[in-house]
């Protein structure tokens, strides 16, 4: 097991912050104007197409289902999902064990803490306490997940029921992840099995966010804007706080459909398609009344896995537009550098545009 960083004297996590009961945040979250949720969404909230995966069980379907994950990947990167096959249980007792790890007392968790974005656990707060410029109203506990058996001996003793409750949430999403992640091939014209092997035994990062209530709702993100890096992500969330980035750089607030699941391309796959698909510029708000639980499963190649675009997405018309990128390289990047300034992607283009 890698040794983990000492804890930072810094540290102070967005809940002891909420249970204080401020009725201000602390300059170091305050955003400038330019970048405040109140003075960059629209109201127009942003309804994402809905695709039911249950009529997978009819075969005659299938070519209908491959035709909305297309016109969904080209148009947002991000699409809900119905007919998952996570059984409503699973998904319950996941949020259960989320609000219960970060209800413990902030001594129970920072045994815990790390800023180092190598360890397979680690809580922390904000993006990164130790770098941040402005602080981000959030509190998470980050842990590997796949292969199970590999990393959750690891993973919080307490609660007593997290390692089970989320285990059960993780090997579910891994699963889907599986299912999912063929159709989006499929759709880009590729083969199904494409990479079967490498996905894998690949990555599967679950990111459990806690975003508390704040009583300046307005001045602060529980997320900044980004994209995620891996290949596919599974977001399952309690209440609303996510925003999309459109075409035309307006942010939309996404409704929460229950029962659906959030599904969003990451940076991989724009690598992989050749940018005939697109990761979608995202981020986390906060509010003033409730917190928010989110379970962000993210799945990518291998630590050291490189990709490139697949060659049969690569002709005259589209050549060739990213370099090779590895999971293990973003990691390298972000830990000295901030994503707000520029993100790891671009770092991977040949024609930055």
């Amino acid at each position: 097991m890698e040794k983990r960083s000492a804890p930072s004297s810094s540290f102070t996590s967005a809940m002891s912050l909420t249970l204080k009961g401020l009725d201000h945040v602390p300059g170091h979250y305050v955003l400038p104007l330019s970048h405040r949720p109140n003075h960059t969404s629209s109201e127009t909230p942003l309804r994402l197409p809905i695709i039911d995966l249950s009529c997978l069980h009819q075969p005659s379907l299938r070519p209908l289902v491959i035709d909305k994950v297309r016109t969904a990947c080209k148009q947002l990167g991000f699409f809900q999902v119905v007919g998952h096959g996570i059984p409503p249980s699973v998904i319950t007792e996941a949020i259960e064990a989320a609000t219960d790890f970060f209800d413990m007392p902030i001594e129970e968790k920072m045994h815990l803490e790390s800023s180092n974005v190598h360890n397979p656990v680690r809580y922390g707060t904000s993006m990164n306490h130790v770098k941040d410029k402005v602080y981000f109203w959030r509190d998470f506990i980050k842990h590997y997940s796949h292969p199970l058996q590999t990393w959750i001996n690891q993973w919080p003793s307490n609660p007593p029921s997290y390692k089970e409750k989320m285990g059960n949430y993780a090997k579910a999403a891994h699963m889907l992840q599986n299912q999912l992640i063929e159709l989006v091939f499929e759709s880009l014209g590729l083969n199904p099995k494409y990479l079967h092997e490498d996905i894998e035994a690949g990555a599967q990062v679950l990111a459990v966010n806690c975003y508390p209530a704040c009583p300046e709702p307005d001045l602060v993100l529980g997320m900044p804007p980004h994209s995620d890096y891996g290949s596919l992500t599974i977001l399952l969330q309690s209440r609303e706080g996510l925003e999309i980035m459109d075409q035309d750089k307006k942010w939309h607030h996404v409704p929460v459909l229950p029962g659906s699941l959030i599904i969003q391309l990451g940076d991989q796959m724009e690598v992989i398609s050749n940018g005939h698909y697109k990761s979608t510029i995202h981020r986390a708000t906060v509010n003033m009344e409730k917190r928010r639980i989110s379970i962000a499963s993210l799945h990518s190649l291998g630590l050291n896995k490189k990709v490139g675009p697949a060659m049969e997405l690569v002709d005259e018309q589209h050549p060739m537009s990213y370099s090779e990128g590895s999971f293990n390289g973003f990691l390298h990047y972000i830990s000295g550098n901030d994503i707000m300034e520029k993100s790891y992607i671009e770092t991977l283009k040949k024609n930055p545009y």
